[in-house]
């Protein structure tokens, strides 16, 4: 028999679904989709500026492009935490700041940060009135349900 897990066992019928978070869904995405941009900047980085770089030089490179993809990739699942997005914020900032290896990211990782502001803001608004179309809902079904 299968391991249950924790929400698995703690279930109830009749119990209300937990609402997902629309901004940490957002967020994650945002910081899927620029791992993926770093991974193949980096690519791009190694194929047109480290022909003429040492090897030290292009394991530097690569191995800091792999550490900084994992990075947006890990803080995927921190979201829940306080610290959370703040840390997103300085991920943005690094981002930009690989604008000095390859100048063409100034303007993308500007562009990713964008992104990344909006998903905050729009997914927190979203939040808030899932929020409370939860509690006029409820207030609704106690007020006189359709039974």
């Amino acid at each position: 028999m299968a391991r249950m897990t924790k929400a698995q066992r703690e279930w109830r019928p009749n119990q209300p679904k937990k609402q997902r978070s629309v901004r940490t869904m957002f967020a994650s995405s945002v910081l899927s989709i620029e791992a993926f941009i770093v991974f193949f900047a980096a690519l791009g980085a190694y194929g047109l500026l480290a022909r003429d770089w040492s090897t030290a030089h292009k394991l530097w490179l690569l191995g800091g492009s792999v550490v900084l993809a994992a990075l947006f990739i890990l803080l995927c699942g921190m979201l829940r935490r306080p610290w959370g997005y703040a840390a997103g914020w300085v991920l943005q900032l690094v981002l930009i700041a690989t604008g000095f290896v390859v100048p063409a990211m100034f303007v993308i990782g500007a562009l990713c940060a964008l992104a990344w502001w909006y998903a905050v803001v729009k997914g927190g608004r979203m939040d808030r009135e899932n929020v409370r179309r939860a509690q006029e809902q409820a207030r609704w079904e106690a007020e006189g349900p359709l039974t």
